[in-house]
């Protein structure tokens, strides 16, 4: 059975403050009759603690109260909870709060109280059709960073019936299925035959009346008798195995697209297995298995790299930019094709360590502590950890590990000076002050052009490479500050992206 509409009301939960008893009464009632989880509370210092303790989505509360109104209310939840979804419920427009004043409290909207509450109720809508976004998005990247830790599992080629093991158990974990099977059939080289494999949490004849009813006709992934289906697939693209999971509700589009990239490392840890087993006389398509290994590695770290530019709108955007300047101040040095490459793609991998930074560090709005900054400074070497189990990505490790290293011994991870510094390095870290510099973070407003070009400057020969802000400095001026503005986009990205939510 599918949840309803009014079923999945119940996963969103409603706290109504007002000092009017009968209208968090009413209120209450009324969206407990559509199926929403709500708590009532009359005190709005009670309502601060509520929302302090208790994990609520959507709070609605009068604008003018005693002791305290609405407005220093959300104040004061705005301080330690930046996630709720807040409607002001007002007696009549006129006492709404000033415009300002929702902005800048980041209040989703407000009501003028009435004997209906239709027009609420969409407010309530809206609210919860965002939370269910907002959903989506924490579990892809959650599903993204579970396949990432799965990978070794998938691949461990000494154990086959491992490998399926580990494949339905993650299944489970990654898509929080009520159900899966995993259905495959396994060629055995010491025997010469196919193996019919059939593991899961539903029986044998279930999984071959379904899969009997499975018409793929090209598609990835199917939906079939509540569950989410995918073709296991050889090197030839013939199928060999089907992978199913109930996820308990209608798949959202999302869980479609993770099923897909699933699907791709499980067929190809799969071949990589049984051509594992056929390493005495497959050598070529064991060879060529190791490549699509590689490839499944690369999709995987692309992914997390967008995880990370994508947990904060502050610092969207900031790996493709720290590539791209610092591949044009490569260019402007006049380096090879080969090393400007090799540039590039550390540009865009340089911060892929913070994957396994807190959140709480990351987007915390003030000045970090001693311990916090001491957590943040392993990101470069977490990054050369994750980029050194792909072969393809030898050459450019040292540079990730080494771009926070000043000239003068006092960056890290490892305080390195002078010539001991890659080159590479030296340049994605004027590429990477800069662009930090000339956009904007939660915690200050960005320099402006001219500003970041004088840090630059007074950093030579102590943070940075002379040679190196000496060539972007040159580039800059040929090119113009217009133009340097236009093609970097300094400092632009965050502001058009907040003007577009406020309007």
């Amino acid at each position: 059975m599918r949840k309803n509409r009014r079923t999945l009301h119940k996963d969103f939960r409603i706290l109504t403050l007002d000092d009017d008893y009968i209208m968090t009464s009413t209120l209450q009632a009324y969206f407990q009759r559509s199926g929403y989880y709500v708590d009532v509370v009359n005190d709005p210092y009670q309502a601060i603690e509520q929302v302090r303790n208790g994990k609520y989505d959507i709070l609605l509360l009068d604008f003018l109260m005693s002791p305290v109104c609405g407005d220093q209310v959300v104040e004061e939840i705005r301080r330690f909870n930046k996630e709720i979804y807040i409607i002001l419920l007002t007696g009549h427009k006129s006492m709404a709060p000033p415009i300002k004043t929702i902005r800048d409290l980041d209040i989703q909207g407000y009501y003028e109280k009435s004997d209906r509450f239709d027009q609420l109720e969409l407010l309530v809508e809206s609210c919860v059709k965002s939370i269910s976004q907002m959903r989506i998005i924490q579990n892809y990247k959650n599903g993204l960073s579970l396949m990432m830790e799965a990978l070794p599992q998938i691949y461990d080629l000494d154990n086959t019936r491992s490998i399926y093991e580990s494949i339905l158990s993650i299944t489970l974990n990654i898509f929080q299925g009520d159900r899966s099977f995993f259905m495959i059939s396994d060629f055995t080289a010491s025997q010469g035959e196919n193996e019919l494999h059939i593991l899961g949490d539903i029986t044998e004849e279930e999984v071959r009346d379904i899969v009997k009813n499975a018409h793929f006709d090209g598609q990835k992934v199917i939906t079939l008798a509540d569950m989410l289906l995918a073709p296991i697939e050889d090197e030839e693209h013939k199928i060999i195995g089907i992978l199913g999971t109930d996820p308990g509700v209608s798949p959202e589009y999302v869980q479609v697209q993770m099923m897909e990239i699933y699907i791709r490392q499980i067929s190809s840890a799969l071949h990589n297995s049984q051509l594992h087993r056929l390493v005495s006389t497959k050598n070529e398509e064991l060879t060529k298995a190791y490549e699509q290994l590689n490839e499944s590695y690369v999709e995987i770290i692309n992914a997390m790299r967008t995880i990370v530019d994508e947990r904060d709108i502050y610092t969207r955007g900031h790996s493709d930019r720290v590539s791209a300047i610092a591949a044009d101040i490569a260019g402007q040095m006049k380096k090879d094709k080969h090393t400007i490459e090799r540039i590039r793609l550390a540009g865009l991998f340089h911060d892929i360590g913070k994957v396994g930074i807190s959140d709480k560090i990351l987007l915390k709005p003030d000045k970090l502590n001693e311990e916090e900054y001491a957590n943040i400074k392993k990101h470069s070497g977490k990054g050369a950890k994750i980029l050194s189990a792909i072969t393809l990505f030898n050459d450019v490790v040292p540079i990730v590990r080494s771009h926070h290293e000043w000239i003068d011994g006092r960056g890290y991870p490892d305080g390195l000076k002078g010539d001991a510094i890659p080159e590479e390095s030296k340049i994605i870290a004027v590429a990477d002050s800069f662009d930090a510099m000339t956009s904007h973070r939660h915690y200050r407003s960005n320099l402006s052009l001219a500003q970041a070009l004088d840090e630059l400057r007074r950093g030579k020969g102590t943070q940075f490479s002379p040679e190196v802000v000496d060539a972007f400095l040159e580039m800059l001026d040929e090119m113009g500050e217009e133009k340097a503005m236009e093609k970097y986009g300094t400092g632009k990205a965050v502001e058009e992206e907040e003007e577009g939510e406020n309007e």
